[in-house]
């Protein structure tokens, strides 16, 4: 192997280095906010949001009362969306902001929205299935 196919190979290497922790950074960087089993609706802001650990979803309300579910995983590149504010949901990645009341896309690069999740209010605590 010639000098100059080494060097290139190491340049190509050390490249995907980054990206790897690039994207795993990214996918790290979600502001989780609490655990599913305890949250109320008092937790969610109106017209914001929560992002929850497990199970992965994002939780919005809309408007006073009402409680919507969506995956917490962006469909662009699996990253997970960080925040929820004036009834969007951000993805820290790329860009891509999805509807609090849907889940499609306001703006790209994602292409799909955030899949509906389960949720139910029994009171004022949110439960999932």
């Amino acid at each position: 192997m010639k000098r100059r196919d080494v060097l290139k190979a190491g340049a190509v290497t050390g490249a995907l280095a980054v990206v790897g922790v690039s994207v795993s950074s990214c996918a790290s960087e979600t502001a989780v906010k609490m655990s599913a089993d305890s949250i109320s609706l008092a937790d969610i802001p109106i017209g914001g949001g929560l992002v929850v650990a497990e199970p992965p979803v994002v939780l919005t309300q809309p408007t006073e009362g009402e409680v919507k579910a969506f995956t917490s995983i962006c469909p662009h590149q699996g990253c997970k969306v960080s925040e929820v504010s004036n009834n969007e949901i951000f993805c820290p990645c790329h860009g891509s902001k999805f509807s609090a009341l849907d889940g499609s896309v306001i703006q790209g690069p994602a292409t799909e929205g955030l899949a509906a999740a389960a949720v139910a209010l029994d009171g004022t605590k949110v439960s999932f299935g």
